[in-house]
């Protein structure tokens, strides 16, 4: 925590970097296990581009409010662009440089009636009084679309960025996609904090899905390609049929062999009892379920129901042994013995 808190602090003086470069962010601490969902979103009506905007500014934001959401990664995003396509040709009729190509565009986008002032920012107005409040002037830019930028005239020329280039609304070069339903799409993967339950954050993330699906006409959100909680509710189902087949077997090797119902219901009551102990533990310790915790239960049974066999045999066997022998040693001490006899191996 320290260390995070010294670089949040350098943080702070990321405003002094330049415009054009993106300003450095610090992720929340996730671990290896984190990774809770992946969510495939497409739309036959909205192309990638407009469907990577949806995706940052509604569905991400949503997702990243549900408690226990560390981070949500967007694959095959496509950051919008207004890209000018320069042509040599037309560049070399009208004796433009592209140096004059690049210091128009420059200026088109970032040119602001406020802009050189002094304690003022680029996009801002300053503020209008009234009597009681103050309200804050956005300076909206007269740019936003490709057409927009083709009618801005070069800077020292009597021509426009249109006559000499072709603008059009692109995104950068990508390094990676993403495919859902046989198509250009995104994926969304959603990470959780460290020591929070995986169950509880699917059942949020499920209710925000749900709550942003009227919202989303035209658009496919599929939250069933990766789920780390049905997972854990397909081992817990498991966990609960070995622990009957093994209570099973165990009621059916005893009372086989040794002919004892009496032997059989011990061992019976010790394979929950056992796993219900270590529960206990863990909620007093405050853990939660989670893959680790499920695969360990899972070995837990295996060597319960040995156990539950093998010891109870062995004390079984002993008892009588010694009986048949005379012996006047205690009923505590003779199953203390065995039960010696059979962890001494191990």
């Amino acid at each position: 925590m320290q260390a995070r808190q010294l670089v949040q602090e350098r943080l702070i003086l990321s405003y002094l970097l330049p415009n054009v470069s993106q300003r450095p962010v610090m992720l929340n601490p996730v671990s290896a296990t984190s990774r809770t969902m992946m969510i495939g979103v497409s739309s036959k009506k909205l192309t990638p581009l407009e469907l990577s905007v949806l995706a940052r500014w509604t569905i991400k934001p949503r997702l990243m409010g549900v408690p226990g959401v560390a981070n949500v990664s967007v694959w095959g995003h496509r950051e919008r662009q207004l890209q000018v396509l320069i042509d040599p040709e037309r560049l070399r009729a009208h004796g433009i440089t592209q140096e004059q190509i690049i210091k128009t565009t420059g200026d088109s986008l970032w040119v602001s009636p406020l802009t050189f002032l002094n304690a003022s920012f680029p996009g801002t107005g300053g503020w209008i009084d009234t009597p009681n409040q103050r309200l804050g002037v956005q300076h909206i830019l007269p740019i936003s679309t490709p057409e927009d930028l083709a009618r801005v005239p070069v800077d020292g020329a009597k021509v426009r960025l249109g006559d000499v280039a072709t603008v059009v609304e692109g995104h950068p070069l990508l390094i990676g996609d993403a495919f859902h339903n046989a198509g250009a799409g995104l994926m969304m993967v959603i990470e959780k904090f460290p020591g929070t339950n995986t169950l509880e954050v699917t059942r949020g993330i499920d209710a925000a899905l749900d709550a942003l699906r009227p919202g989303l006409p035209g658009v496919d959100v599929d939250s069933r390609i990766f789920r780390a909680a049905t997972f854990i509710e397909m081992a817990f189902d498991n966990l609960t049929t070995a622990l009957l087949l093994g209570g099973l077997l165990v009621v059916i090797v005893l009372g086989a062999f040794l002919a004892s119902w009496r032997t059989a219901v011990i061992s019976l009551i010790a394979i929950p009892m056992s796993l219900l102990a270590a529960a206990l533990v863990l909620y007093v310790r405050g853990a939660t379920l989670n893959t680790m915790v499920l695969a360990g239960f899972v070995i837990a049974v295996g060597a319960i129901v040995d156990d539950a066999i093998v010891a109870v045999d062995q004390v079984v066997r002993e008892l009588r042994r010694r009986r048949q022998e005379g012996s006047k040693d205690s009923t505590s001490g003779i199953i203390r013995d065995a039960l010696l006899d059979v962890g001494r191996p191990v």
